[in-house]
């Protein structure tokens, strides 16, 4: 519509137009899908009134004024902008927060809930009328207008609103569309709607929500009145007894059709709609058997509720073009002869019979199923039938119905020996489910009315049998699954409209041609919708008959429950309405408050109207939080908080009775920051809380107690000087500003000392929320440089410090060692002589390593290492660096307290003076070790191994004792020394590392010795449910130190050196990861995380840890794990398979031979190289962490001898047979196709120029159906060698198939054929391979009378 020249809604202009400032307006209308992106914009000035721009935004798109609402887009200058627009204020944009000079976006939405009208809808005052302009007018004639809003794809079929169409959509819960679909049909229904209305629900009788009739009806006035767009259908679905999980069921429509109609049926037994169904929808035929001898006709009267017609017939390749095809064929008769013969009870013998099915009655309204769903017997798959059928808009069905006249009497017989035993082409399309003629059966003629009578009936009938179409239901997709919606017209103005879940759209005659299937040339505007999936499959007919045909009910025509069922909807719709209102209205924030009592910070979220006032929303968030025990309401308060920086931004005081949403900034979706309720006792007073003052968090430091204290809340201003902030925190701490230093923590582990007096808080770095450590002592420690001073070190450690929860080994025998030194160092300080003594008391039990490093030399000098001595090994004790800055060491040995701090470094000190030659022949006993029921199978025989030795060495080649009183030099020199007996370096002292880290740098440093980390441990109560005699650490430990220091400080606690233990992490899941990587920190950790100790060898420098499979070739699971294992860098492979003998005959019941077993490389499960007995780890064979290899047991000798040689795996496949001979293994000399068939002649007796070879696919042992493999492989390719495309075998573990070309392949019968093809699935299903399609098990489409599924699980 475009406004004429006199109506044209220009602002008026004022006198000052030429100066007064312009508001540029930018409004994008959300309400339409097609709409969305387009943009209108007004150049309006400043004091044009919100009135009259509501109207000239109206006239610009073309909406009827007062039935949209305006809302901010943007708005920085509004406080609320999640209100709509007031309309009818007579403010100035200006004063409504536009900003001239600026782009002010606005967004154009519905009006509660309701899509705006178009301005020729102004006129009609039925929203359900039809004949409405479809979609937004032209308004090329609108003034000002800067850009076209007229979306130029816009079709006549896209999506419209209720108020366009005039009918409500149905939301689809997940893949209910099926369901949406029949619902939209049946209230299109007009006899059925009617009949729906006149039931009257008694709910005294029956509970509403089990209720389906009732359901129904609602779910019918709701799609009626309703002014939503579309409405749910959870109610209906909860009365068929469904839970949310039917919601992601898909079924088919035409099953749910009959699934439903049988329980309305039985709802409504006794009822006046007790045979509704059968009076709309069901028709009866004959299904007949007809003696071509005599004539004798036996037959049986079946009822349907639809007709399945088929789209292709069986075997054929062409369908049928029209539903009139199919029709006929549905009722062609066929000649039953040859081994199908007929026994006539007439004829006392088998005679040649006509069998077929002949229409008798159809019903009023009537369902005919396309079958397009099949199944394709070569595939073994279900498939759609896509093929082209035709149906008319109008379908005369009297030249399909029975009105001949038979002569004979006994025509009118009726037999019992035909009619069903009889096999019938069309027996599996019957729809006689339904059936209610319980009395109808074979042998029981029902009509007894004379031909005559009969004749003139049907021909009556015949003349009035011409239906009108008026529902398709359409399936898009596949018969894997896909989506359903419903073509339906309109009785009222015969108009055909979409019904595709929520939207509902009007459409025409063309479309609905383009559901006939199949492929058309072009399809314009459709070609991406109706693609050759999407096709018709269901279709209603109602019967063209004056006398039956209804209309819908009128309002004034409704039962008067009707009228009160649909009162009340409407008045539940309101009241959502206005809850919706509220919603609109209500400001939703996060809520904090730390608990005056229990010290924990509690969050909620606090949802309070915009209009409520902050004394009421205090008292609203004082429920909220619980606090009436607590602490009284008068001591409670709400304050602008930043949770994110822990940061109070400001308090409102003098502000109670102001409204939440000006202090909030209007109603949002998010708020940029919280609402913290403070607290406080009664004898305090509140703190002023200004917008621009920063939190300072301070910490107290105490050098004497080396102690952090908690945090004091300070706030100061940014542009306060650092002397002027140490006076104010001199006032908060009662310390001396002139002796403070004050530490800023700027970000993690940024600690800036604040020595310049006169800088600013801004500029050394102050945000928001600051956290500040002070000290205020007259030490010396004040003159010291900071870095180097006893504060930084405090700091530093107390930044970098977390708690760990350790979990110990059961029978580790370091709890009596421990448990000695706490009761005495615990104690006063003149007993730490004595505790060092019991120290070395201790230890002195323990077995030396010495003794340990002489057994494993002895060893390791059995094995013919053929290694050349490396320079600068990490064993290297020469090699000096300067000594570490030690700190405080705080060990096992030291006190709990802190306060014993200067005791514990005496202690330290003692240790470590102590001779280390006193240490030498003290002995540790690993009895109780190895008795240790944690220790696993795999590490069982390892605690006395070549490789449970410590190489640690001090910083400065002195010896160092370590914290179980074990001498680093002496273990050194004495490894080394009896390794250099042999005149070779073993394997486990190899320089570089390749993949495990070592526990040493390259100058043979201990890393955990390198620089010292604070350590600090005591005992810890289990926790609830951890189990019964676990014993628990809690450990403070810095997060900078290795995991090879930290095991060495955990070595006194679990009573065995750090390299016969093992780390492993816990997770919240409570899953355990293994740590490995000793050089890496333990940065990754975090306060409170849980760590269990296992014993066992940890892995070593230039170790890994292997897992071993069996590779059985020939078997149906070919790969079965054996037990893990330790191979080393350097090592050689039958060094390795010497190691594993013993561990194969203890864990795996393996007797085996060194000669009678190899191993090879295992990619996933795939057999790869054959590793040779002189190839050596990490030389010849790349290793890494987590390795994977396959041990094949040998048939003979081995015959891989060198890696020029080529090892295949073959199998010879027997067409004749039908079967695949076991694996054989072919060792080649080279790559040669022709050397190849040699052996394959050779082994097989195959004839040389028959033999025909193809590669096998996918993963080992590369199964395939012996029904596929003649035809499917690459047989006899046409290549020399085999390490060229298509073969490319390059490696050992290749499969080979091959066969006698000569050889010819089996017929098979479709019954051996069949068989066989069900033995081959269940084959190939079993061992995982060529299963490529595995379709979601279907669920069987109940519906529950009783509202509820039957938890009977035998009845699925």
């Amino acid at each position: 519509m475009v406004p004429s020249e006199e109506n044209q809604l220009v602002p008026k202009e004022v006198e000052s137009a030429a100066e007064e400032p312009r508001v540029l307006c930018i409004i994008q209308d959300t309400t339409n899908s097609k709409t969305v992106n387009e943009r209108v914009t007004l150049n309006l000035p400043a004091s044009t009134p919100l009135k009259r721009l509501f109207e000239d935004v109206a006239s610009k798109v073309g909406y009827v004024n007062g039935t949209f609402d305006l809302m901010w887009g943007n708005g920085d200058n509004v406080i609320d902008t999640q209100s709509p627009i007031d309309q009818n204020s007579d403010r100035t944009i200006l004063d409504a927060g536009f900003e001239p000079g600026k782009k002010n976006f606005l967004h154009l939405t519905d009006k509660d809930g309701e899509q705006p009208r178009l301005m020729l809808e102004s006129s009609a005052t039925d929203d359900s009328a039809q004949d409405r302009f479809i979609g937004p007018l032209p308004r090329e004639g609108s003034v000002g207008c800067s850009n076209d809003y007229v979306s130029q794809s816009y079709s006549y079929s896209s999506v419209l609103s209720k108020s366009e169409t005039g009918y409500v959509g149905l939301v689809n819960q997940a893949m209910t569309c099926y369901l949406n679909s029949l619902l939209q049909t049946l209230f299109m229904t007009p006899e059925f709607r009617n009949a729906l209305y006149k039931w009257e629900f008694e709910e005294s009788e029956e509970d509403p929500v089990t209720s389906i009739p009732y359901q129904l009806q609602r779910l019918f006035v709701l799609l009626q009145t309703s002014k939503k767009r579309a409405i749910e259908t959870t109610d209906v679905t909860r009365s068929f007894g469904w839970d949310s999980s039917e919601a992601w069921q898909q079924h088919d429509v035409q099953e749910l059709c009959r699934v439903m109609f049988d329980a309305l049926e039985q709802k409504w037994k006794q009822t006046e709609q007790a045979d509704l169904i059968n009076q709309l929808y069901q028709g009866k035929l004959k299904d007949y058997v007809r003696c071509l001898e005599c004539g004798y006709e036996g037959w049986r009267i079946d009822t349907y509720l639809d007709i399945p017609l088929v789209i292709r017939p069986y075997g054929s390749s062409q369908a049928f073009a029209s539903v009139e095809e199919a029709l006929h064929a549905f009722i062609q008769p066929e000649i039953l002869d040859g081994p199908n013969q007929y026994f006539c009870e007439r004829c006392k013998k088998k005679c040649d019979a006509r069998k077929g099915l002949r229409f008798l009655h159809f019903p009023y309204l009537l369902t005919l199923q396309l079958k397009r769903f099949d199944f394709d017997y070569t595939t073994m798959h279900r498939i759609k039938l896509n093929d082209r059928m035709t149906f008319p808009e109008e379908l005369d069905m009297s030249v399909f119905i029975d009105v001949e006249d038979e002569k004979s009497p006994q025509t009118e017989s009726c037999t019992d020996s035909g009619a069903e035993n009889e096999g019938s082409c069309h027996s599996d399309q019957m729809s006689n489910d339904f059936s209610n003629d319980d009395g109808v059966d074979e042998g029981i003629c029902l009509e007894s009315n004379s031909a005559a009578e009969r004749i003139s009936k049907a021909g009556s009938e015949k003349s009035s049998l011409l239906y009108e179409l008026f529902s398709v239901m359409v399936h898009s997709g596949s018969a894997a699954g896909g989506h359903y919606y419903a073509c339906i017209k309109s009785f009222s103005d015969d108009q055909w409209y979409s019904f595709n879940d929520q939207h509902v759209s009007k459409i025409t005659q063309e479309d609905i041609k383009k559901t006939y299937g199949g492929s058309s040339g072009s399809r314009g505007y459709y070609s991406s919708a109706f693609a050759s999936s999407t096709n018709a499959y269901m279709l209603i007919y109602r019967l063209k008959d004056p006398t039956r045909n209804a209309k819908f009910l009128e309002a004034n025509e409704y039962p008067e429950h009707i009228k009160q069922l649909v009162q009340k909807e409407r008045e539940l719709e309101e009241q959502e309405k206005r809850q919706r209102e509220i919603e609109r209205n209500t400001c939703k924030i996060k809520l904090f408050c730390m608990h005056p009592t229990k010290q924990i910070m509690m969050e909620n979220k606090l949802e309070v109207h915009k209009d409520r006032t902050l004394k009421e929303a205090v008292e609203i968030a004082y429920k909220l939080m619980d606090l009436e025990e607590a602490v009284p309401l008068d001591c409670c308060r709400l304050v602008k908080y930043d949770e994110f920086h822990d940061y109070l931004e400001r308090s409102y005081e003098g502000e109670e009775d102001t409204p939440m949403g000006l202090l909030l900034g209007g109603v949002k979706s998010t708020y940029m920051f919280d609402l913290l309720l403070e607290t406080r006792r009664p004898d305090q007073i509140f703190q002023c809380y200004k917008p621009g003052e920063v939190m300072v968090k301070v910490h107290v430091v105490d050098l004497k107690t080396e102690s952090v204290a908690p945090p004091i809340s300070v706030r100061a201003y940014l542009n306060q000087t650092v002397s002027e902030f140490k006076q104010l925190i001199s006032k908060a701490t009662n310390l001396p500003a002139e002796t403070m230093r004050v530490v800023l923590e700027r970000c993690y582990n940024d600690l800036r000392l604040l020595n310049v007096s006169s800088k600013t808080l801004k500029a050394e770095g102050f945000f928001r929320s600051n956290k500040v450590f002070i000290e205020s002592s007259e030490s010396l420690d004040r003159h010291v440089a900071y870095t180097d001073s006893h504060l930084w070190k405090l700091l530093d450690r107390h930044a970098n410090t977390i708690r760990l929860y350790v979990s110990l080994p059961e029978q580790s025998p370091g709890p009596q060692f421990r448990r000695t030194v706490y009761q005495k160092s615990s104690g006063d300080s003149g007993n730490l002589d004595e505790a060092c003594e019991r120290v070395k008391a201790a230890v002195g039990n323990m077995k030396s390593v010495e003794a340990i490093l002489e057994e494993s030399t002895e060893k390791l000098k059995s094995l013919s290492l053929q290694q050349q001595q490396q320079e600068g090994d990490n064993g290297d004790s020469s090699k000096s660096t300067e000594a570490s800055d030690f700190e405080n060491i705080e060990s096992p040995l030291n006190e709990i307290d802190s306060s014993a701090s200067a005791e514990n470094r005496e202690l330290e000190n003692q240790i470590q003076i102590s001779d280390p030659e006193n240490l030498q022949s003290e002995e540790r006993s690993d009895s109780d070790v190895n008795n240790d029921r944690s220790t696993s199978s795999v590490d069982s025989d390892i605690l006395s191994s070549s490789h449970s030795s410590d190489t640690l060495c001090n910083v400065d080649n002195a010896p160092l004792p370590l914290a179980n009183g074990l001498d680093s030099h002496s273990i050194t020199s004495s490894r080394r020394s009896k390794a250099n007996q042999g005149k070779k370096e073993t394997w486990d002292t190899a320089e570089e590392d390749s993949g495990t880290d070592s526990e040493y740098d390259e100058s043979g440093k201990s890393r955990g010795e390198a620089q010292y980390m604070y350590f600090k441990a005591e005992p810890h109560a289990a926790d609830e449910g951890s189990g019964e005699g676990q014993k628990w650490l809690m450990v403070h430990v810095d997060k900078r130190i290795t995991l090879s220091a930290f095991k060495q400080h955990l070595e006194p606690f679990v009573g065995v050196p750090s390299s016969h233990f093992k780390v492993f992490r816990v997770y919240a899941s409570n899953q355990e990861f293994e740590s490995v990587r000793l050089n890496e920190t333990l940065s990754s950790f975090s306060d409170d995380n849980k760590i269990t100790i296992r014993l066992g060898r940890a892995l070593k420098k230039g170790e890994y840890r292997v897992k071993v499979y069996q590779l059985l070739v020939n078997e149906p699971e070919p790969c079965k794990f054996l037990l893990d294992a330790v191979f080393a860098k350097g090592m050689t492979v039958r060094q390795s398979k010497e190691e594993l003998l013993p561990q194969l005959r203890e864990q795996c019941g393996l007797d085996l031979t060194i000669d009678r077993f190899r191993l090879r490389k295992k990619t996933w499960k795939n057999p790869g190289t054959v590793f040779l007995d002189y190839h050596i780890y990490e030389e010849d064979i790349s290793i890494s962490s987590n390795w994977e290899v396959f041990l094949e047991i040998l048939d003979g000798a081995e015959k891989m001898k060198s890696m020029s040689q080529l090892a295949v795996l073959s199998k010879r496949w027997r067409p004749s047979e039908m079967k695949l001979d076991s694996f054989q293994e072919v060792v080649l000399e080279s790559s040669s196709v022709e050397e190849l068939k040699e052996k394959l002649s050779e082994i097989s007796g195959i004839p040389l120029e028959n033999i025909e070879f193809a590669k096998g696919r996918g993963t080992f042992p590369c199964d395939i159906s012996i029904l596929e493999i003649h035809q499917d492989l690459d047989w006899n390719p046409k290549v020399s060698t085999l390490n060229v495309w298509p073969l490319y075998i390059c490696d050992d573990g290749a499969v080979i198939f091959y066969r006698d070309k000569s050889e010819e392949l089996m017929e098979l019968t479709d019954e051996q054929r069949n068989e066989l093809m069900k033995k081959e699935s269940s084959r190939l299903q079993k061992t995982g391979h060529r299963v490529t399609y595995s379709p979601r098990k279907e669920k069987a489409l109940k519906i529950y009378l009783d509202g509820a599924p039957n938890k009977d699980l035998t009845q699925d």
